[in-house]
């Protein structure tokens, strides 16, 4: 018999530590410590945002009978106190689990390499949601390019346009494009070419969909389901209906069946049927005795009745 081929192996990012020496050195030999979990703070920007509740039990699991086996990754804060750069899972588990004290290793990174070190070590987990890991790429290009997320997304238009085109791209966007195709190429997934074709056109989800999974609250199998409804109405009822019931990606999928089955509303019946249902949650409804959300609806209805009686 032939020898069996070994499988190729896929292309790695950047270690993680490599970096972490690269930036901190004189640190990267530090041993891990024990801290309050009081003093650890996440930062403002995250490339995760949706946590499956199911990998989550295990880790809580696992974490109860042997502890924090790999320490949290954090930076100093003028404060004294501590923001976390890897490792919020262990960390949403030893507050899920009541645990006081966690592991931690402290490097000395300034925001833009904390960021960074944040986006690879999300990105080698391979745990991110298709949007996740696609705005995740996009940001770390960005800080390889030292620009804003939207001139990444340009300059590979402006790439793929040309080629489409036949002509010079400029020497600038030629290094740049030079740039993005190194960095993709440790990342193992994409070329500048497919991550083009075949995820930017994800950030073009209906934006009521594209918020939710930004903001973890639904997965992105669901929402990608849902973005498929092309009636907006429909489309913001199931989106609500999946997040506040929790629904299974099959009944989702039975919904929309439904709605295909049904001959479309016009726009007016669709909102006027809203507007019964909504009518009808605030009779039931315990609104009433919150005083902020009875001002805000109060502040609705005057501004939708200024709305209607223009167009008396």
């Amino acid at each position: 018999m032939p020898p069996r081929r070994k499988a190729a192996s896929q292309p790695q990012l950047r270690n993680v530590a490599v970096i972490l020496n690269r930036e901190s050195p004189a640190q990267s030999a530090q041993p891990a410590q024990p801290i309050s979990l009081e003093k650890i703070h996440l930062p403002a920007k995250q490339p995760r945002r949706f946590f499956d509740a199911d990998k989550m039990a295990q880790l809580v699991a696992s974490v109860k009978e042997f502890g924090i086996l790999e320490p949290l990754l954090v930076r100093p804060l003028k404060s004294g106190e501590y923001e976390l750069v890897a490792g919020e899972r262990r960390l949403r588990a030893a507050r899920e689990l009541g645990l006081t004290e966690v592991p931690i290793l402290v490097h000395d990174l300034d925001e833009r390499q904390a960021l960074q070190v944040t986006l690879i070590e999300n990105l080698q987990r391979e745990d991110l949601n298709p949007i996740e890991e696609t705005e995740a790429v996009l940001d770390l290009l960005a800080i390889a390019l030292e620009v804003d997320r939207d001139e990444v997304v340009s300059i590979l238009h402006q790439s793929y346009n040309a080629k489409q085109r036949g002509q010079e791209l400029n020497q600038n966007v030629l290094i740049q494009i030079g740039k993005i195709e190194s960095l993709l190429s440790e990342i193992g997934r994409f070329n500048a070419g497919t991550f083009r074709s075949s995820r930017l056109p994800l950030l073009n989800l209906p934006d009521n969909v594209l918020s939710a999974l930004r903001n973890g609250e639904i997965e992105y199998t669901k929402g990608q389901a849902i973005a498929r409804v092309k009636n907006e109405a429909q489309r913001a009822e199931l989106l609500k209906q999946a997040i506040s019931e929790n629904l299974p990606l099959s009944e989702i999928k039975a919904r929309i069946q439904e709605f295909k089955s049904q001959p479309e509303l016009a726009p007016e019946k669709v909102i006027a049927q809203r507007w019964s249902e909504i009518g009808k949650r605030l009779q039931k409804g315990k609104i009433w005795s919150d005083r902020k959300k009875r001002d805000r609806i109060t502040k609705l209805l005057n501004e939708l009745d200024k709305l209607t009686a223009s167009d008396d």
